[in-house]
């Protein structure tokens, strides 16, 4: 990628993991609750990082950022998570310049999504940029990069049919409910956690199983009941979390805790369970497994599930990666004019200067000089000349970088200052 003076001395960076080669396990100890966001964020601004955005959802975890090296940015994630530098070199990636602006336009418009066409990704983009600007972590380029995401994002929801059809990992969570378990409507469904993914997944099992036994409990009890309220259910206290177990044949796990919150010693039961974990970390411990009449399902194994809604979707890529494509000629464009800038800025002063010049020189000559007259004619022939330049610097078929040296070097122009952006 060529240099573009926007950092003085940085590179472009996306660094991270995701369901891709990180299992959940090590998406978990990679993941950043809103508390360790913060910090990351602080200790960003303390080593002069001058822009970076921070995502962490239970699909991926990544840093977009301007760094010297991507190393800055990697020992600011495993210094705010459990990982390590070892586990990230063994499953994650780096991309660096124009590969970390494809990157960010393929996970934003739902390319990269687990489930294809997902775009809860998109709302969390948003967040974490309103959240690096509050920090005041967020620079021209990337609020550009992100607006223009976002704008592919849009074109390609609308424009095209890649979201079709009820895809998701609480709908895949009903649909593994049905393949697997007689007798649905009747039976007794907990939902513990009412997150997003907790409030999706409520949706979906009042809307496809007609069942009137669904019981939510959540830590802050008012975030349950808005919920129940919507949808008539029955809310209990968490302390009655043990009993409610027990009396479920269906649990699902949608906390957002950072360690389990659910093991074989709340499980008093000797019926059989079927537990689907939705969280990212786990918030079931594995040795559920060790009851003999509990079936555990995680989220991984949930977002696999491909049913004809997902086959149909594929035929809808190259018409988004065609949008994808458009919008980021745009922002590359708008990046050459970036580069090219300071040196027309340099020549419109140098121009000012002679034109200057010459209005003192005919101002002593002439009784009757028209400072007003004169002072529009020459600001116009001054933005007519660069706007020519600029124009023929914007030409494909000529060499930028041969163009701008000779401008300086024909009106003695003093060097812009570069970047490796």
């Amino acid at each position: 990628m060529q240099k573009y003076n926007i950092s003085k001395s940085s590179s472009f960076y996306a660094i991270g993991l995701s369901y891709k080669k990180a299992d959940a396990d090590i998406r978990g100890r990679f993941s950043l609750d809103e508390a360790s966001k913060l910090t990351l964020l602080n200790q960003a601004k303390e080593n002069e990082i001058e822009s970076l955005v921070v995502t962490s959802t239970c699909n991926r975890t990544e840093i977009y950022g301007f760094a010297q090296h991507p190393f800055q940015l990697i020992k600011l994630l495993c210094d705010n998570t459990r990982g390590t530098v070892e586990e990230f070199q063994d499953v994650a990636y780096v991309y660096k310049n124009k590969d970390a602006i494809s990157h960010m336009f393929r996970v934003g418009s739902g390319l990269d999504s687990q489930i294809l066409g997902d775009f809860e990704i998109i709302s969390q983009l948003k967040t974490s940029t309103k959240l690096s600007r509050k920090y005041e972590l967020l620079n021209h380029f990337t609020e550009r990069l992100v607006n223009a995401v976002i704008q592919a994002s849009k074109r390609i929801k609308t424009e095209t049919d890649i979201s079709s059809g009820a895809t998701s990992v609480s709908f895949a969570s009903v649909q593994y409910i049905f393949k697997n378990i007689e007798d649905v409507t009747n039976k007794n469904i907990l939902l513990f956690g009412t997150g997003k993914i907790g409030r999706n997944t409520c949706e979906n099992l009042v809307k496809h199983t007609k069942n009137e036994h669904i019981t939510l409990i959540n830590r802050t009890k008012d975030k349950a009941e808005r919920i129940a309220g919507k949808f008539n259910l029955v809310v209990k206290d968490y302390s009655n979390l043990q009993e409610e177990v027990s009396e479920s044949d269906i649990l699902i796990v949608a906390t957002g805790a950072q360690r389990p919150t659910i093991d074989k010693h709340i499980i008093q039961t000797k019926k059989p369970l079927l537990i689907l974990d939705l969280s990212i970390p786990k918030n079931v411990n594995e040795n559920v497994q060790e009851l003999d009449n509990v079936s555990l399902v995680h989220l991984d194994h949930l977002s696999k599930i491909t049913d004809e809604t997902l086959e149909a979707r594929k035929s809808h890529i190259p018409s988004a990666e065609a949008i994808i494509e458009e919008i980021k000629a745009e922002f590359n464009s708008w990046l050459e004019t970036r580069k090219f800038a300071p040196t027309i800025k340099a020549l419109k002063h140098k121009l000012s200067d002679f034109a200057a010049a010459e209005l003192d020189t005919q101002r002593k000559k002439l009784s009757d000089f028209n400072e007003d007259q004169a002072e529009i004619i020459s600001n116009k022939i001054i933005q007519k000349i660069t706007n020519h330049f600029a124009h023929h610097l914007k030409d494909d078929a000529i060499s930028t970088d041969d163009s701008l040296e000779l401008i300086k070097k024909v009106f003695q122009l003093e060097e812009p200052q570069k970047s490796n952006v």
